[in-house]
């Protein structure tokens, strides 16, 4: 049936239809993709946290389905649609959906592994939060190549937030100039803006590689471009594939 979406009656015909397909792809089929859709719908349509936290997390529990693990680790995280923000809860679902090659949940198991975060119970480890971020960035994952050059520019150790100043050979992670722009520059081939803008400092001041202005202008204009896209593409609602 086509349905002319400048009714606003077709348009709640359609979203009701839509609604119901999922119910059934879900329930009755037992699709992981569609329960994940499912969850998507009550999240984004319906507004209702609870449903969706409860359709995502059985989707990771049941149906090993990994975006579902990655977005029941947020609600955990945030609190939404569950009773209260719990981060050990949200690390044991990131561990879940990184164990189920879900690149951006090994990001966040990394992040919470890598960050102080005393009296919330995840213990910090830099050294495996490290491995994690190098298997979301081989992954194909431009924030944790990002964070990964972040942490060589900087260096890291446990009991320390990253950037801390201390004595190099007391870091857990040692700065590196060079891994620094490596990552850096796979980050920026993802298309991470951060990463791009780094690259151009790196190249700026000769950081980790030969300064080059030439490269430097060069990555400089294509993080600028990435940032008005993503000005652009603020609003846009990723449906489908999980809301970030």
């Amino acid at each position: 049936m086509a349905y002319d979406l400048k009714s606003e009656d077709e348009v709640k015909d359609y979203i009701k239809n839509l609604g119901i397909e999922y119910r059934f792809g879900c329930y009755s089929e037992k699709k992981p993709e569609v329960c994940h859709l499912l969850a998507d719908f009550l999240e984004a349509i319906k507004k209702d946290y609870e449903k969706a936290a409860k359709v995502y997390k059985n989707n990771c529990d049941e149906y090993k389905f990994g975006k579902s693990c990655l977005k029941y680790g947020g609600y955990c995280l945030t609190g939404k649609g569950v009773k209260t923000s719990n981060y050990p809860a949200a690390y044991n679902y990131f561990e879940k959906g990184c164990n189920l090659d879900e690149p951006y949940s090994c990001f966040n198991q990394a992040i919470l592994l890598v960050t102080k975060n005393d009296g919330f119970g995840v213990k910090q480890d830099v050294l495996k939060g490290m491995e994690l971020l190098q298997k979301a960035c081989a992954a194909q994952n431009g924030m944790a190549c990002y964070y990964l050059s972040g942490l060589y520019i900087a260096g890291a150790k446990n009991g320390s937030s990253v950037g801390d100043k201390g004595e190099k050979d007391s870091f857990d992670i040692p700065r590196n100039m060079e891994k620094a722009f490596k990552y850096a520059l796979e980050g920026c081939n993802l298309g991470n803006m951060y990463s791009c803008a780094n690259v151009s400092q790196m190249y700026t001041k000769g950081d980790g590689v030969e300064k080059n202005l030439e490269l430097a202008d060069k990555y400089k204009k294509r993080a600028l471009e990435m940032q008005e896209e993503a000005t652009k593409n603020a609003q846009t609602l990723k449906f489908g594939v999980g809301l970030d």
